[in-house]
């Protein structure tokens, strides 16, 4: 028990944690935005399960440390470029989540409203599906998040444990987070489209091509930060014409 000591240790555990909480934005703006589409009172169960679904899959993952670093050897070249089973799961991944991204601005966009009182039926169909739906595209997520941590730490408890406090801080903020996606419906259109950009960058990787995630995690920090003051001037607007309203009623 020498590694509880060892400041390098903790050193990596903090850094570890906060690096999986990075990794997980993406993977909570998808689960959060899954969601939307169940009944409200269904809703925080799928965060739930979507999250500890999350957590399950890589701590499995890490487990059978041995299976996914094999995952990296080569099992077949086209074009002259070695295909591993890694970037089958990417490239495959990367289409679902493109797919998965467009359709949900479709409807957003396009598709007829859906009504809030589905039956029961229903509603434990369509969390079913979703819940699929995680925890297909969490293999995907957590497959980066765990040859990263794999590279940081060598202890597998430390790595375990940084996952663990990552996902319980996950599950505090995501329904925070859904909420707050809800209420502004340009934030979701935003989010959705950084989920395509992340699709695209996991299809690049699978060729071959990596793009650091640090590029696209800025761009959609800014546009964030562009949108929130868009927001913050759409409220102070509507405060003051309801303002000038109640003046000139007689």
């Amino acid at each position: 028990m020498e590694w509880l000591t060892s400041p390098e240790i903790w050193v990596a555990f903090l850094t570890l944690t906060a690096l999986e909480i990075v990794l997980g934005i993406d993977n909570i703006i998808f689960i959060s935005i899954l969601v939307s589409r169940l009944p409200k009172a269904m809703q925080p169960k799928a965060r739930f399960f979507g999250l500890a679904l999350a957590m399950g899959t890589r701590i499995l993952l890490l487990l059978s440390i041995t299976w996914v670093m094999r995952l990296t050897d080569d099992l077949f070249t086209v074009f002259e470029h070695g295909i591993s089973g890694r970037d089958l799961i990417l490239f495959f991944g990367g289409l679902f989540l493109l797919f998965k991204s467009t359709m949900e601005i479709y409807h957003g966009l396009e598709g007829e409203e859906e009504s809030q009182e589905a039956d029961t039926g229903k509603a434990a169909r369509g969390f079913m599906g979703i819940i699929i739906q995680i925890a297909i595209i969490d293999i995907v997520f957590s497959l980066d998040s765990v040859i990263t941590a794999v590279g940081l730490v060598s202890h597998v408890p430390i790595m375990v444990a940084a996952i663990i406090i990552s996902v319980i801080v996950m599950m505090l903020s995501a329904g925070t987070i859904s909420e707050f996606i809800d209420k502004h419906p340009s934030l979701k259109i935003l989010a959705l489209s950084f989920l395509i950009c992340v699709g695209t960058l996991l299809i690049a990787e699978a060729f071959g091509v990596h793009v650091p995630k640090g590029y696209v995690y800025f761009a959609m920090a800014f546009s964030l930060a562009v949108e929130a003051l868009n927001i913050r001037m759409r409220g102070k607007k509507a405060a003051k014409a309801a303002v000038e309203l109640r003046k000139n009623t007689p």
